[in-house]
């Protein structure tokens, strides 16, 4: 902000014992002790009555009006017998330091908010099902206790979450089956069931629960087809230990696109509890009974040297979440 009637441009900000000073020209700048003395003076019009509403002496105020006079050059009040007069100088001065101490104000209240996690900003990634039902209710639990932290929202394969995470572009995670790496850290959200997605019309709709010798030799469609291992894997592995054909039909990168690949006929698949929330028309879920594929976690993970307080408190509220789906 200008202070132009100094012939100077100046922030002067103290934020607990931190005073932080912007100057720019050849005059001294005041802290802002000084300002509200001033501005006690200026709005009372009377030093007695600002000592008071200052709870100090007047002198000692006094003192401090005219060091500011003499640091300055120019003249602020012009003293009479009922109290002082404001000169055009003081005037202008009034409005500078009124804007100046909004700013400090507003910055220590700022700086007192991300420092407590109730403000600020977080990069989330998400990729799959996991959008589709947990993701949202941790990210609603969490703007309903911290509003003033924004929230930006990336979709992004787990192997782009983690190299995004270690350049920092992300600050926490979704995704499942994270791998253990040193420098992450992994907490389980939620546990889905797993359910086999069913066109209309096919004959295991009849059935209450399907296993995997069930789906021996029946069209499948896999997802995510990526390298990490993730749910496709975790699908071909049951099938080898339940000894049933995987017959694999297609493979696409994300749950959207199987599930409607299932609504038109394509094939079935098999998918999670969150999946299951698109309620595409021709489709039926049932649940897999499989000694090898009971369920699927979906985990949160983030940097460990990542102190941000807005992170941590994130986090609690990713756990709490976890704590009430038990």
């Amino acid at each position: 902000m200008m202070v132009a009637m100094l012939g100077v441009v100046q922030y002067h900000l103290r934020l607990g014992d931190t005073v932080w000073v912007w100057r720019f020209g050849g005059l001294p700048a005041m802290d802002l002790r000084q300002m509200r003395y001033f501005l006690a003076v200026a709005r009372e019009r009377n030093f007695g009555r600002a000592a008071q509403r200052l709870h100090m002496a007047q002198p000692p105020l006094t003192r401090q009006i005219r060091a500011i006079e003499e640091e300055l050059g120019v003249e602020l009040f012009v003293r009479t017998t009922k109290g002082v007069e404001l000169t055009e100088a003081a005037y202008t001065m009034v409005e500078e330091v009124e804007n100046l101490l909004a700013l400090a104000e507003r910055a220590e209240e700022r700086v007192r908010s991300t420092g407590h996690g109730l403000a600020g900003h977080l990069d989330v990634g998400v990729f799959g099902s996991g959008i589709l039902n947990v993701v949202p209710r941790v990210m609603a639990n969490f703007h309903k206790l911290r509003p003033d932290v924004t929230i930006g929202l990336r979709n992004m394969s787990k192997a782009d979450q983690i190299l995004a995470l270690r350049e920092r572009r992300l600050n926490v995670g979704f995704a499942r089956l994270i791998p253990s790496e040193k420098d992450l850290g992994i907490e389980i959200v939620r546990r889905e069931p797993v359910l086999v997605a069913l066109y209309d019309g096919h004959p295991l709709c009849e059935k209450v629960e399907i296993t995997v010798r069930d789906l021996d030799s029946q069209p499948m469609i896999l997802y995510p087809t990526f390298s990490m291992t993730g749910l496709a894997q975790m699908v071909a592995e049951a099938f080898r230990r339940g000894r049933a054909k995987l017959r694999v039909e297609q493979e696409v990168e994300d749950a959207v696109t199987a599930i409607a690949l299932v609504s038109s006929g394509f094939g079935l698949c098999v998918t999670t509890e969150s999946a299951a929330s698109l309620r595409l028309p021709g489709v039926t879920y049932r649940p897999l009974r499989s000694t090898h594929m009971r369920d699927i976690e979906m985990s949160c993970f983030y940097r460990k040297d990542d102190r941000s307080p807005v992170l941590r408190a994130f986090l609690e509220v990713v756990r709490d979440y976890a704590a009430s789906t038990v």
